[in-house]
């Protein structure tokens, strides 16, 4: 089972939607990638799940992971979540960064929008990119 994880700046534009549409795609037609793993920070990760959503209508075989890094409170519920096992270990300044190397660790290939090579999105693409996972661009 191959899988897919994503990295990219928060203040990622609307325009983007279709390259990222596009390069999932890619990946289920072409390499055969059934499971993506997505945070919840940012308009990246919200692009990236909408157009998960999108290609599920087409693709039924995928599964959707929305991994967070926090449990949610009360009664809020979050459409395809999951909390990483051993998460509730880790102290919440540090969640995120956890989160962050889990998604890593099971994936296979990560898409990214980074444009400067610093902040956190950039931080876990080259940590990837250390570990060998292939790296697809979004420009």
């Amino acid at each position: 089972m191959l899988a897919c994880t994503f990295f990219g700046h928060k203040d990622c534009p609307e325009t983007k939607y279709s390259n990222i549409l596009q390069a999932i795609q890619n990946l289920i037609t072409k390499k055969n990638i059934t499971t993506f793993y997505v945070g919840t920070q940012g308009n990246f990760d919200s692009l990236v799940y909408r157009a998960l959503c999108c290609l599920r209508a087409d693709f039924p075989q995928i599964r959707i992971y929305r991994v967070l890094a926090y449990m949610t409170k009360g009664n809020d519920t979050i459409p395809d979540s999951t909390l990483p096992e051993g998460i509730e270990f880790v102290h919440p300044r540090y969640a995120i960064d956890w989160r962050n190397r889990w998604m890593i660790e099971r994936s296979d290939y990560v898409i990214d929008y980074v444009t400067h090579n610093f902040g956190r999105a950039a931080k876990y693409v080259n940590e990837a990119k250390r570990k060998e996972k292939n790296i697809i661009r979004i420009f």
